[in-house]
């Protein structure tokens, strides 16, 4: 496996981000970069990104969480951030985004007592690993995002962004975030989000992230979130929703987690009102206050 590590001075003065990142193996020869903020001996959040961003995402919404004397703990994906980059797009699948995930969090940081959040393929990965080991956690929100299985119908808009996915000559990673959010982003937020990929060798993940969702029952990540959904169909815990309302891509999939799952159950469920598919970047503290509100209640 090629893998590529991103220079360091394309991180320097990041605008609203000086966290510490550090480092841990996990798997693969690869290692996976996130940030532990707050006091170290409270509870962690977790704060789990998408397609095609990074741990930057959160900046607002961590901001809002430690004032409030909350640990949070912001990895970035294999493949995005500061985290180390296989170059070849066949180096990549669903089930090892999973299984280096549950490395960094259960093997590395032990992390118990989780409250989670995940957004994107922050809830594509996030749910399945907590569908592993669903002890671990103490309350979960979930937003624009979903545990999708072949024998649901995907949205056309998502249909678009895979096939662009895979076919544009063109994919700016700091352009897409930008078109995600309901208010483009400034140029120096856009050219943070473009920092961790300095050519296109480095985007293989970002490239392949959509077409790893699953559309034939005959594909392995489609048996595996079936048998995550087993899991969540019985998970009493605090499960809250927040969902944006000008996000096309997930738009309505707020409702099958209130549906399915019994922790979901008479939670006071948002929508984040004027926000688009990135809803940190649009309503970031609001965000921040909802994880804020939903730890007090249910604590």
């Amino acid at each position: 496996m090629k893998v590529l590590r991103t220079p360091d001075e394309r991180f320097a003065d990041l605008p609203g981000w000086s966290h510490e990142t550090r480092y841990a193996e996990v798997g693969d020869g690869l290692r996976a970069a996130y940030v532990d903020a707050g006091p170290p001996d409270a509870d962690p959040v977790l704060l789990l990104h998408g397609e095609p961003s990074w741990g930057y995402l959160y900046r607002h919404v961590v901001d809002v969480l430690v004032a409030a004397g909350h640990r949070c703990v912001v990895p970035d994906l294999i493949g995005f951030g500061r985290s180390d980059k296989p170059a070849d797009t066949a180096d990549y699948s669903y089930a090892s985004h999973v299984a280096w995930m549950r490395r960094l969090l259960f093997d590395e940081l032990d992390l118990r007592r989780i409250t989670y959040f995940g957004q994107d393929w922050g809830g594509l990965v996030g749910l399945r690993v907590l569908a592993a080991d669903p002890d671990r956690y103490a309350r979960v929100c979930v937003a624009n995002t979903g545990l999708p299985t072949a024998d649901r119908p995907l949205s056309e808009a998502f249909l678009a962004w895979q096939e662009y996915s895979k076919t544009s000559p063109r994919f700016e990673i700091g352009e897409i975030v930008s078109r995600g959010c309901a208010t483009p982003l400034a140029p120096e937020v856009v050219a943070a989000y473009d920092a961790p990929f300095p050519d296109d060798e480095h985007k293989a993940g970002a490239r392949i992230f959509p077409s790893l969702v699953p559309t034939s029952v005959e594909e392995p990540a489609h048996a595996d979130n079936v048998a995550a959904w087993k899991v969540l169909e019985s998970f009493d815990k605090p499960f809250l929703t927040a969902f944006s309302d000008r996000d096309a891509v997930t738009a309505g999939g707020e409702r099958i987690f209130q549906h399915k799952v019994p922790g979901a159950k008479d939670q006071p469920h948002v929508t984040v009102e004027g926000a688009g598919h990135f809803l940190q970047e649009d309503a970031g503290p609001e965000v921040g206050r909802i994880l804020v509100d939903l730890i007090a209640r249910t604590s």
